[in-house]
């Protein structure tokens, strides 16, 4: 079977950290594109960062620029995303997505079902 499955959320403080991992089944995520999205309550969905096929490019949204990055373990066929100097405004669904290309570029081929990160004190 063909998934994506995000883990790693959660509820965390202020000022502290998670690792999202996005592992993949039925592909090999190194022939792969991937991104990370979030969406928050009553708001559209919105990019994060996106991770080239060769690890030779990334992307971060600006808004989280400095504070999350993005990695990939292609032997265990897992993306990464760890999140430092987590904000309020950090709570969301987060999304991974994979697209068989070398850059991230719509339509997506696979999306995962998202994990929660809430953060609150």
């Amino acid at each position: 079977q063909v998934q994506l499955v995000e883990s790693g959320g959660g509820l965390v403080q202020p000022g502290g950290s998670l690792r999202l991992s996005c592992a993949a089944s039925g592909f090999t995520l190194d022939h792969y594109a991937i991104g990370w999205f979030r969406q928050a309550p009553g708001k559209e969905r919105e990019g994060v960062s996106c991770i080239s096929r060769s690890d030779s490019r990334i992307y971060y949204a600006d808004y989280v620029k400095g504070r999350f990055t993005i990695s990939r373990d292609n032997a265990k066929n897992t993306v990464y995303l760890q999140m430092n100097s987590l904000k309020p405004e950090d709570t969301a669904v987060y999304h991974c997505a994979a697209v068989r290309s070398n850059w991230c570029v719509v339509p997506y081929d696979y999306w995962g079902q998202g994990t929660q990160v809430t953060v609150s004190s």
